[in-house]
C-alpha cells in the first residue's frame, strides 16, 4: 500500500510532462496506476475476507514508524470496509482518468496540471481510507480539500469555478478543522491514535462524546450533509469528470467512510443518532426537493447526491449490522449509478454545449447506448430490479422496519424520511430521464424538433456504460456481496445493542412478498406519478418557500467577514509608517522597562572596548547615524543608513567572524540596491509632499528605543547563569554536521528549521513585493532569450531591439555592431557605458563561479548557500545595470517564481526525506570518497539544503529586479509615452 501511494506521487509528478508530450492520450496511460490500484486490493480479497471472517491478524497491513515520540506511524490496514471503499476509489477512478481521454480531446490549457492533480486525488483518496491512523487519516483529508480547490476550479479565468472551488475548501476545511480537533481528543482519551485499537477500546465518557461530534461536523462537511450541502451543487462549476470522481465516488464519500468506521462502536452514545438521522433525514429531504426544481441536468444530479448522502448517513449512522450491510450495498450502488449518470451528462454536454432540459429534446433516440446507460443507472437509483439499487433499498426498508416495529423512535424516523425520501428520488429521476432523453412540447402543446446528435466516440462511451452494467450485473449477485462484506456488518454491533444477529442472506434479489418490497416499488411508483403532476403544476419555476437559501446565507457571513475586516483594518491599519513603527518601539520599551524593573538588580559587566578598531568605527557609524537624521534627501539617507552596515561588517570581521561578515556585506549592497530601485519612483527629497510633523517626539522616541536596546543588550549579557549551550557548537557542528563552519552548520542542520521559517518569509516577501508591481498579471516578460535563434554563440551577442511585435535579434544583415551585453542595444546611449558593459561581460562568469564556490565550501568555510545566492545575485545586478531591463531577461531566462518555489521544495525535502528511513527531519548523512587527482571528497546530505537556500536567495534577487527594477522601467516607458509626466 504504501508502494501503491508513492507510485501515485511519483505518476502525479511526471504526468504534465506527459501529457505535453502525448496531450489527452496520456490520461489512458495515468488510468492505468489506479487501475494496478484495484487489481492490487482485488488479489488480497481472500486474505481480507480471512481476516474479518476469522483472524484480524491476518488482514492485510503495513506499518512504518514515524514520529515515535508521539506514537505515530504510517499505518495502512485493509479490513472489509477499508477493501470496499479502497475498490471504488480506484476502480471508478480508473475509468474516469480513461474517460478523461476523449472528453478533454481537444482541449490544452492547463491539461497538465488537471491530470496530475486528478491522479494524485485519486492516491490521496486511497490512503485515507486504508490509513490505519488517526492523524495520517486527517493529513489525507485536508489533501483532498487541497486537491478538490484545484480541480473544482480549474477553469479558473471563470468567476462562478473560483467561488465555487474556494467555498467548497473552506467549507471542507472549516469541518476539518473541528474533526481534528475530535481526533486529538479521541486519541489522547484511548491513548493511542491507531484506528483499530481505538476501536477495540471504545472509549466512553463525556470527552469521547465531544470527540464524537466534532468527528461528525468533519464527516457531515465532507458528505455536504446540511446545513454543509450548499457547497457540493456549487462545485458542479468543475469539469465533469471531477464531478463523476469527486462528488459521485471518492471525496463525498469519505465522510460516510468516517461514519460507517466509527458507527459500530459509537453509534448508540449520547449525540450519535440524533445528528446522523435527523440531519440525515432532512437533507434527503431537501436534495430531494430541490433535485425537482432545477433544470441543468448537472445540478439535478447535484442535488440528487445531495440527498442520497443523506440516505447513506441515516442507514450507516444508524449503526446495527443489517443497516450496516445495507448501507455499504447502497454505497456500491450509488458509486455506479451516480458516476455514470455524471459521465453521461459529460458525454451530452460535450456533444451539445449545453445541459438545459429545456433545450434538449429526442436525444434518447439518436443514441440508443447512452440512453439505455442512463435508464439503468436512474433504475438503480430508484431502486428497481435487478439491479443493485434495488437490492440495497429493500434491504435498508427492511432493516428501518424491523427497527420501528422494535419500538425504536429513531428507527421510526428513519423509515418515514427514507420512505418520503426514496418518493422523492423516482421523481427527480424520472425528471433527469425526461430532460435527458425525452421528446419535449413547446408552448404550444407541439413536439419540439429534435436536438442535433453529433455521435460521440465509440471510447466516450465506454466509462458510463461499463458502470451502469454494472449496476445491473451485481443485483443478480447480491449473494456474493453479502459474503464479502458479512464480516464487518456482523461484528457491526454498538456496546449494549440487542438486536437480532445478521442473517447471512440478507442482501438477495428475492426476499418474498416481505413488506420491504410493497414499501420500496411503493415508494418508486408514487414518485413516478408526482413528477409529471409537479411538472404540470410548474413546480419548477414557483417561488421557493424561503426568500433565500443555504448559500445566500453563507455569501452573507462571508459580506459580513469582510466588512468587519474592513472595519477592523481601518481601525489599526492607519496608513502611515511613522505610526506602524512607532507603535512598535512604544511596545518594545513598555515591555522591556517592565521586563526591566521585574527582574532585579543586573550584574553588568562593561567594557570600553575590545579592540581598537571599535575605536574608529564606532564614532564613524555614530556621525553616519546622525547625519542619516539631518539628510535632505533620500538616497543620501540611504548611504547614509548603510554606512552604518558596513561598520558591522568590520566589527564581524576583527571578531572573528567572517561569515557574518560576509554576509553582512551582501546583505547591506543588495538592501542598498532595493532602496535605489525603489527611489526612482519617489520624491529626491524628504518631505516634499508630506513633511516630517512632530520632531521632537519622534527623537524622543527615537532615542527612548536605543538607550533601552543597549539596556537590555548590557543586562543580557550579564545574566548567564550557566555555561551557553554556543560553546558546544563546534563539536556539534563537526560531529552531527560533519562541518567546521559553525554558522552554517547551525543553520542548516541544528536550526534547520528556522532557517525553514526564513525561507517562507522570503518567497512570501518577494511575492509580494512583485504582486504590488505586476499589477494585472504575472507573466514573465523579460527572459528575452527565448526570443534568440538557435544557432552559433555570436547571434547571441548581437543586441536585442524592441519593435512593436516583441523583441528581436539583429541579423547579420543589421548594420549595427555586435555588442558585449545582448541587452546594451536597447539602452540610450546617453545611458549606455561601454566600460562597464565590457567589465560585466568579464567578470559575469567569474562572480557566478565565485557564488557556487562558495556555495559548496560554506561547510568548512566562509560561504554557504545564503552567502552564494547574493553573490549571483549581485552578479545579476551588474547585468541589469549595465544593459537594463532586456539584458536582465538575457542574463536569467529562467522564471524568478519556479526558482523559489524550487528552492524552497529542494530545501523541504532534503529536510523531510530523513523520516522516510527512520530518522529525525534534517538528520545530515555524509559520503566520502578517495578520487584520483582529486584526493579525499566529502558530501554531506545537508548541502542539498543549503542548494535550496542558494536557489531562494537568487530567485529572490531576480524578483526584486523584474519587479521593482525591469517591470518600473517598462512601466515608466508606457506612461511616458501615452503622455503622462512622472
Amino acid at each position: 500500500m504504501l508502494t501503491l501511494l508513492a507510485v501515485f506521487a511519483l505518476a502525479s509528478l511526471l504526468l504534465p510532462f506527459l501529457v505535453a508530450w502525448i496531450g489527452p492520450r496520456a490520461f489512458a496511460v495515468a488510468a492505468l496506476v489506479p487501475a494496478a490500484a484495484f487489481v492490487h486490493t482485488a488479489m488480497l480479497t481472500p486474505q481480507v475476507l480471512l481476516g474479518s471472517a476469522e483472524d484480524p491478524a491476518v488482514l492485510p497491513r503495513e506499518s512504518v514508524e514515524w514520529i515515535p515520540q508521539l506514537g505515530l506511524s504510517l499505518s495502512f490496514r485493509l479490513d472489509e470496509l477499508s477493501w470496499l471503499l479502497a475498490l471504488i476509489v480506484t476502480g471508478v477512478g480508473a475509468l474516469v482518468l480513461l474517460y478523461c481521454r476523449w472528453y478533454f480531446r481537444d482541449s490544452k490549457e492547463g491539461l497538465g496540471q488537471f491530470a496530475a492533480v486528478l491522479l494524485a486525488f485519486a492516491g490521496a483518496m486511497y490512503g485515507l481510507v486504508t490509513t490505519d491512523d488517526l492523524v495520517l487519516l486527517v493529513m489525507f483529508w485536508e489533501v483532498t480539500s487541497i486537491l478538490s480547490y484545484l480541480l473544482i476550479g480549474h477553469f479558473h479565468r471563470r468567476g462562478a469555478s473560483r467561488r465555487a472551488a474556494l467555498q467548497a475548501l473552506l467549507v471542507t476545511t472549516l469541518g476539518g478543522l473541528a474533526m481534528f480537533i475530535g481526533v486529538v481528543f479521541l486519541a489522547v482519551d484511548a491513548g493511542t491514535s491507531s484506528i483499530s485499537r481505538i476501536l477495540e477500546i471504545a472509549p466512553t465518557g463525556p470527552l469521547v462524546d465531544a470527540a464524537i461530534v466534532l468527528l461528525l461536523v468533519g464527516a457531515l462537511s465532507k458528505s455536504a450533509i446540511f446545513p454543509f450541502h450548499f457547497w457540493l451543487p456549487g462545485a458542479m462549476a468543475a469539469p465533469t469528470p471531477v464531478s463523476a470522481y469527486l462528488h459521485a465516488a471518492a471525496m463525498v464519500k469519505a465522510g460516510i467512510y468516517l461514519i460507517a468506521r466509527f458507527a459500530p462502536v459509537f453509534a448508540l452514545s449520547g449525540p450519535w443518532r440524533p445528528i446522523t438521522i435527523s440531519l440525515g433525514v432532512f437533507t434527503m429531504l431537501l436534495g430531494g426537493v430541490q433535485a425537482l426544481r432545477e433544470t441543468d441536468l448537472k445540478r439535478i444530479l447535484a442535488f440528487g447526491t445531495v440527498s442520497q448522502l443523506g440516505f447513506f448517513t441515516i442507514v450507516l449512522g444508524y449503526g446495527t449490522s443489517d443497516a450496516m450491510l445495507a448501507g455499504l450495498a447502497l454505497v456500491i450502488s450509488h458509486a455506479l449509478f451516480k458516476s455514470s449518470l455524471f459521465l453521461i451528462v459529460g458525454v451530452i454536454d460535450r456533444q451539445l454545449s449545453t445541459r438545459d432540459v429545456t433545450e434538449i429534446s429526442g436525444v434518447g433516440r439518436q443514441a440508443p447506448l447512452l440512453a439505455t446507460a442512463g435508464f439503468l443507472a436512474v433504475g438503480s437509483m430508484m431502486g428497481i430490479p435487478p439491479t443493485i439499487g434495488f437490492v440495497a433499498k429493500e434491504s435498508t426498508l427492511a432493516a428501518l422496519f424491523d427497527e420501528s416495529l422494535r419500538g425504536s423512535p429513531w428507527g421510526i424516523v428513519a423509515l418515514v424520511g427514507v420512505i418520503l425520501g426514496s418518493i422523492l428520488t423516482a421523481a427527480y429521476g424520472a425528471r433527469f430521464l425526461w430532460g435527458a432523453f425525452w421528446r419535449k412540447k413547446d408552448a404550444a402543446g407541439a413536439y419540439m424538433p429534435d436536438t442535433e446528435w453529433p455521435s460521440p466516440p465509440f471510447g466516450f462511451l465506454v466509462s458510463p456504460v461499463v458502470l451502469a452494467a454494472g449496476t445491473l450485473v451485481l443485483g443478480p449477485l447480491a449473494s456474493a456481496v453479502t459474503v464479502a462484506l458479512y464480516g464487518y456488518a456482523d461484528d457491526a454491533k454498538a456496546p449494549g445493542y440487542d438486536g437480532a444477529p445478521l442473517d447471512p442472506g440478507y442482501l438477495a434479489l428475492w426476499h418474498g412478498l416481505a413488506p420491504a418490497l410493497f414499501l420500496s416499488l411503493g415508494a418508486v411508483l408514487l414518485g413516478l406519478a408526482l413528477f409529471p403532476l409537479l411538472r404540470r403544476r410548474g413546480w419548477d419555476r414557483a417561488r421557493r418557500l424561503l426568500p433565500f437559501t443555504a448559500q445566500d446565507a453563507y455569501y452573507a457571513v462571508m459580506r459580513s467577514i469582510d466588512r468587519l475586516s474592513v472595519v477592523t483594518t481601518s481601525l489599526t491599519q492607519r496608513g502611515s509608517l511613522p505610526v506602524y513603527v512607532g507603535t512598535i518601539f512604544v511596545v518594545l520599551i513598555a515591555g522591556e522597562t517592565a521586563a526591566l524593573i521585574a527582574g532585579g538588580p543586573a550584574n553588568a559587566q562593561l567594557s570600553a572596548w575590545h579592540t581598537p578598531v571599535q575605536l574608529v568605527v564606532a564614532p564613524i557609524m555614530i556621525a553616519a547615524g546622525l547625519l542619516a537624521i539631518r539628510a535632505q534627501k533620500r538616497y543620501t539617507g540611504v548611504v547614509l543608513v548603510s554606512v552604518t552596515g558596513l561598520g558591522m561588517v568590520v566589527l564581524f570581521g576583527t571578531s572573528g567572524a567572517p561569515d557574518l561578515a560576509l554576509t553582512q556585506i551582501l546583505v547591506e549592497t543588495v538592501t542598498l540596491v532595493t532602496f535605489a530601485l525603489v527611489l526612482r519612483r519617489l520624491p529626491a527629497r524628504m518631505g516634499e509632499h508630506n513633511a516630517s510633523v512632530g520632531r521632537v517626539p519622534r527623537a524622543i522616541l527615537g532615542v527612548a528605543a536605543g538607550v533601552m536596546i543597549a539596556l537590555v543588550a548590557i543586562v543580557a549579557t550579564g545574566s548567564r547563569v550557566a555555561a551557553p549551550i554556543s560553546d558546544a557548537f563546534p563539536q556539534l557542528a563537526y560531529e552531527l554536521g560533519h562541518g567546521k563552519n559553525v554558522v552554517n552548520v547551525a543553520l542548516v542542520d541544528l536550526r534547520g528549521w528556522d532557517t525553514m521559517g526564513e525561507l517562507s518569509v522570503l518567497v512570501l516577501a518577494a511575492t509580494g513585493v512583485a504582486s504590488l508591481v505586476f499589477v494585472t498579471h504575472r507573466a514573465d516578460r523579460l527572459s528575452a532569450t527565448r526570443a534568440l535563434p538557435e544557432g552559433s554563440r555570436r547571434s547571441r551577442r548581437r543586441p536585442l531591439v524592441e519593435t512593436t511585435e516583441g523583441v528581436r535579434v539583429q541579423t547579420a544583415g543589421d548594420t549595427a555592431p555586435r555588442a558585449w551585453l545582448v541587452g546594451g542595444g536597447n539602452v540610450k546611449p546617453e545611458n549606455r557605458s561601454i566600460l562597464l558593459e565590457v567589465i560585466v561581460r568579464i567578470l559575469f562568469h567569474t562572480i557566478i563561479v565565485v557564488s557556487i564556490y562558495l556555495l559548496f565550501a560554506g561547510h568548512n568555510a566562509p560561504g554557504g548557500g545564503f552567502a552564494g545566492g547574493l553573490v549571483a545575485g549581485m552578479a545579476l545586478v551588474m547585468r541589469y545595470i549595465a544593459g537594463g531591463r532586456w539584458e536582465l531577461g538575457a542574463a536569467a531566462p529562467a522564471d524568478a517564481g519556479r526558482l523559489l518555489g524550487g528552492g524552497l521544495i529542494l530545501a523541504v525535502g532534503a529536510a523531510v526525506v530523513p523520516l522516510f528511513f527512520g530518522l529525525a527531519p534534517l538528520s545530515s548523512a555524509v559520503w566520502e570518497a578517495e578520487i584520483p587527482v582529486i584526493g579525499h571528497l566529502e558530501f554531506v546530505s545537508s548541502t542539498i539544503f543549503d542548494i535550496g537556500v542558494y536557489l531562494v536567495v537568487i530567485g529572490l534577487v531576480l524578483d526584486v529586479l523584474r519587479s521593482l527594477g525591469a517591470e518600473v522601467d517598462r512601466q515608466t516607458l508606457e506612461m511616458r509615452a501615452r503622455g503622462v509626466d512622472i
